[in-house]
């Protein structure tokens, strides 16, 4: 996957999930730009990576900020090869989440992506690039006492799909990297950053026995993105440890327990 010389991505979110794509892109040797309302880590990417790392104060929900950002990027390069659309907003609680929280979460989460995405088309549609969302099992499986961030999910998957019809005529790639429980800020802040208690916590929802590391989905998103990929549009590619296959009666079968 060495054809990211001298290409660059631009990418929404800057969390554990999006710096860990960001890091895959650049020791690719993509130039990487990502957008985001602040850094979520320490590290400072800029003096490691000196110019091929920027980040970009960005409020995605506001379309001047995301053209700012993309101005931004095209003034340093001139040109954008992949777009992540990983940021989200994660308030819900359920049933009862307010109307305010609910088309702020849809308005991050769904109509975002596609502003910025319609934004960005015709720079893609120059360099024949493509486009990455960052979906969840939640956008295809009911979680209880969560709502409004599993229905934008479930529409930025459809939304995925639309782009891809739509963006075909341009040559350019849409796909989805579907996502079930990973290290990222929302499980360290959940468990007040006990790793072990994530993985045991989760162990019954995939086949792993462990939630996956941000790096394990940033090395499928580099592949999706990459010309390795170059006949896949419109697709969920799931990483998930299983999270998909296992079905409601998970690790243990039905008909022992029924047995007296």
């Amino acid at each position: 996957m060495r054809d990211f010389e001298k290409k660059v991505c631009l990418l929404t979110g800057a969390a554990t999930i999006g710096l860990a794509i960001a890091d895959k892109f650049i020791q690719l040797g993509a130039s990487v730009v990502v957008g985001a309302l602040e850094l979520g880590s320490d590290v400072d990417r800029k003096a490691a990576y000196a110019e091929q790392f920027d980040f970009i104060k960005t409020d995605i929900t506001s379309d001047a900020s995301l053209r700012a950002l993309l101005d931004f990027t095209l003034q340093k390069y001139g040109r954008v090869d992949v777009l992540v659309n990983c940021a989200a907003a994660y308030a819900d609680d359920g049933p009862l989440t307010s109307r305010e929280t609910w088309l702020r979460t849809l308005d991050t989460n769904v109509v975002s992506a596609a502003v910025f995405g319609e934004m960005v088309r015709p720079y893609l549609k120059a360099s024949v690039g493509n486009i990455i969302n960052i979906g969840s099992v939640s956008g295809v499986f009911p979680h209880i006492q969560r709502w409004s961030y599993p229905v934008s999910k479930a529409a930025l998957l459809h939304l995925t799909k639309t782009q891809a019809v739509e963006y075909a005529a341009d040559k350019i790639r849409v796909n989805m990297v579907r996502l079930g429980h990973v290290w990222s800020l929302p499980f360290e802040g959940l468990t007040k950053n006990d790793r072990a208690h994530a993985d045991e916590v989760t162990s019954s929802f995939n086949l792993m026995g462990r939630i996956a590391n941000a790096e394990e989905v940033a090395n499928v998103v580099a592949f999706v993105a990459s010309a390795e990929a170059s006949y896949m549009t419109g697709n969920e590619t799931v990483v998930d440890g299983g999270y998909s296959a296992m079905g409601p009666e998970q690790h243990e079968p039905l008909f022992p327990k029924l047995a007296k």
